[in-house]
């Protein structure tokens, strides 16, 4: 689920000397259509001029983009960088890996189709759940890319008495009646997929998780950590310090974006430094 604009400054964490003034250079985590975002691949330039930046990752739920033919390409002056986040099973808790410049194999291949096949399965348990739970009918298309904001979506659209957040709250969120688990690779076994087909492996909005300190821990065998995302409830200064010491301990490429699951970019992304960082571990952009 989207979380909303950041709190205070542009980097989503608080202001620090180095960041405060600094615009986001790139956003580089947003979901289309292929999986529960708003934007497609068409509509992706002209969001990212509104949102100030000109380098955007296409980083949809468990599927590489179909319509990205190339880790990198450029669409009407935008650089599109093709990503992918990947939920996995870090044992304690599920996490989420970023994966860009994606050149698929025939194992991510094979995962990704097991996994969307999976979700199909899963958003048919939680749909026959609420409509048998609430007595309504839900307008629900099942199809790969398919997540729990859809179904919440048919939901508020429906004669059920609860929106679209209530929907979360009280019947397919964590722990919800009608909610179903997902079954995910273990995280050695997605840090694998993704090392073999991307060029930078990272850690999505750790603070994000239940247990953010065993989340950050496991970036000892990751390239980068989301640093700038637009928390609901920003990290407080400590918290953020412990993350930037991390980055120089570990020489972690510093990543970031808004998270998009509308047209709305920009509101996080790494400034200039580090997104030349990053960027310089990616493949020449084509088209």
């Amino acid at each position: 689920m989207n979380v909303g604009d950041a709190n205070g400054s542009a980097t989503g964490v608080p202001d620090d000397d180095s960041t405060a003034e600094e615009a986001p250079a790139a956003d580089l985590h947003l979901h289309t259509t292929v999986s529960d975002g708003t934007l497609t691949v068409s509509a992706l330039p002209d969001a990212a001029r509104a949102g100030g930046v000109d380098t955007v990752a296409v980083t949809d739920h468990d599927r590489v983009h179909p319509g990205l033919d190339a880790p990198v390409t450029v669409h009407d002056g935008v650089t599109v960088i093709r990503g992918i986040e990947l939920r996995v099973d870090a044992g304690a808790q599920n996490v989420d890996l970023l994966g860009y410049a994606v050149d698929p194999t025939p194992a991510l291949d094979d995962e990704l189709r097991r996994l969307q096949e999976n979700r199909k399965e899963r958003a048919r348990a939680i749909v026959a759940c609420v409509e048998n739970r609430l007595g309504v009918a839900l307008d629900v298309d099942i199809h790969d890319g398919i997540g729990r904001p859809h179904i919440a979506r048919a939901i508020d659209a429906s004669d059920a008495d609860y929106d679209f957040q209530g929907a979360f709250d009280h019947l397919i969120g964590d722990g919800g009646p009608c909610y179903v688990a997902r079954e995910l690779p273990s995280f050695e076994y997605g840090v694998d997929l993704l090392t073999e087909s991307c060029a930078v492996v990272g850690l999505a909005h750790p603070f994000r998780y239940p247990d953010p300190a065993a989340a950050l821990a496991l970036t000892d065998q990751l390239d980068a950590v989301e640093r700038y995302y637009p928390y609901d409830a920003p990290p407080n200064a400590d918290e953020v310090a412990r993350l930037d010491a991390l980055v120089e301990s570990h020489d972690l490429l510093a990543t970031g974006g808004s998270d998009a699951h509308d047209a709305t970019l920009g509101r996080a992304g790494p400034p200039r430094t580090a997104f030349d960082r990053f960027a310089a571990r990616l493949p020449r952009a084509e088209g």
